[in-house]
């Protein structure tokens, strides 16, 4: 097994409806141009409010990728 070499990314994903979905904007968005996605590190959530709710979700993430 060849040793691999890893870029890494940082993107924001956003959701209305809950941080999971947020992490999973932005990797599918990712996966359109970048192949070969391994893992990804949350390194900050926050969001907004609106009337004392969550209004949206916005998580910033980590993505590595194996560099070919």
């Amino acid at each position: 097994m060849k040793d691999k070499v890893y870029k890494i990314i940082e993107l924001t994903g956003t959701s209305t409806s809950s941080i999971e979905n947020a992490v999973n904007s932005a990797l599918k968005r990712a996966g359109k141009t970048i192949q070969n996605l391994s893992w990804f590190e949350v390194v900050e959530t926050r969001g907004s409010i609106e009337k004392n709710q969550v209004q949206h979700w916005q998580v910033t993430i980590k993505v590595g990728f194996a560099v070919k």
